[in-house]
């Protein structure tokens, strides 16, 4: 006899990213309680999350929430929550696209659905809806001989070793929390801050939304190379204290009001390639230097340098033909993006495609105090 609640649930990885999965059936319906339940599941608020699963980073600090879709013609339903360590607030506004590399694997382990493809080459793809905002994608995932195959030799820069690939299609991912993919109506925007801490300054930006709210700034604009390590970027309190402020100001301009306690939008320093890519970032989530960058946040950086008069124009180095493929470097490597353009409107990005990994890494039950919940008999 047990004082807490057993939860089922998955350990996995998914791209550069780790958490909990829960099957939506297995969580209490009502949000007020569901958020306390993983809050106390992660160990949140904690810097360290000693008492949960976190692990002491906003990439360890993410969980996911499946169920089979009701939806026509989408096989399940993903919604992501990002917790912070030391805050408790669960923020399920943005999407992840690493942690939705493991929403396919997770069905597949938990029955949820069965795979398709069994023979030795054998491959299963399913329709996911990202519950957050709303965006579909196809995601294919290797099954030889009907189970999930986890090794292999794809690697993405982020993770160790190598792993069997996970497809990812995105098939609609503008404007997927703002009104559009340039919220602001335009691909360049020149914003004055002022705030306490550090002198007024102005800074070319471009506001965009294809998948995660971004602003991309030049890195020299704000007195960094942006080939500096996430560990020097996390321990620069001036830049912090004038992105911080850039952010807050941005946020209401990209029609997202006060985003004070949110985690959007993701603030991305640009400098030109030095390792054969296409353009080099450094992205804060938001308040801390990512070790890679985020999936939807390399896709959108990515539409960002094949859109004519971005801040990236005169910095990234792009690729001929169509579709482009556009190489983001970042603090741990890089991560390629496959866009599609549009021939009549080279301003308009028709498709989205990359590859990621996954791997379960535990499977069992977590436990929360009574206190915090308490599983109805009807569960």
């Amino acid at each position: 006899m047990t004082s807490q609640t057993a939860i089922p649930c998955l350990f996995m990885r998914g791209g550069t990213s780790k958490g909990p999965f829960f099957n939506a059936v297995d969580l209490p319906a009502d949000i007020p309680t569901r958020d306390k339940v993983l809050l106390a599941v992660m160990g949140s608020p904690d810097k360290r999350q000693i008492d949960g699963l976190g692990g002491a980073h906003p990439l360890t600090s993410k969980v996911g929430i499946v169920r089979k879709s009701t939806t026509p013609g989408v096989d399940l339903d993903f919604l992501f929550a990002q917790l912070q360590p030391d805050k408790d607030t669960v923020d399920t506004s943005p999407n992840c696209g690493n942690m939705l590399a493991a929403v396919v694997p997770f069905a597949l382990e938990t029955g949820m659905v069965q795979p398709q493809g069994t023979g030795p080459e054998g491959t299963s793809t399913y329709r996911v809806l990202t519950l957050n905002t709303d965006m579909q994608c196809d995601v294919t995932v290797q099954t030889p001989g009907g189970e999930v195959h986890y090794e292999g030799s794809a690697r993405i820069d982020g993770a160790p070793g190598t792993s069997a690939p996970i497809t990812v299609n995105f098939l609609d991912t503008a404007g997927s929390v703002c009104s559009g993919l340039l919220p602001t109506g335009q691909v360049l925007d020149r914003v004055k801050v002022e705030g306490e801490g550090f002198a007024p300054f102005e800074i070319d930006v471009t506001c965009i939304d294809n998948g995660m709210p971004l602003v991309l700034m030049r890195a020299a604009d704000m007195g960094r190379t942006g080939y500096e390590t996430a560990a020097q970027l996390n321990a620069d309190t001036d830049l912090k204290i004038r992105l911080e402020a850039l952010r807050l100001k941005t946020g209401q301009v990209m029609g997202l009001g006060d985003v004070t306690k949110k985690t959007y939008p993701k603030m991305t320093l640009i400098a030109a390639p030095r390792d054969g890519g296409s353009l080099s970032t450094r992205s804060f989530i938001p308040h801390v230097c990512h070790d890679a960058i985020g999936v939807l946040a390399a896709v959108t950086v990515g539409t960002a340098c094949v859109l004519e008069g971005s801040v990236t124009q005169g910095i990234a180095v792009m690729p001929s033909g169509n579709p482009k493929t556009i190489s983001v470097e970042h603090p741990t490597g890089e991560f390629s993006v496959e866009l599609g353009i549009d021939p009549a409107n080279p301003q308009n990005v028709t498709r989205a495609a990359l590859l990621r990994t996954a791997r379960l890494l535990m499977r069992g039950d977590v436990m929360v105090p009574r206190s915090v919940w308490t599983r109805p008999a009807t569960i």
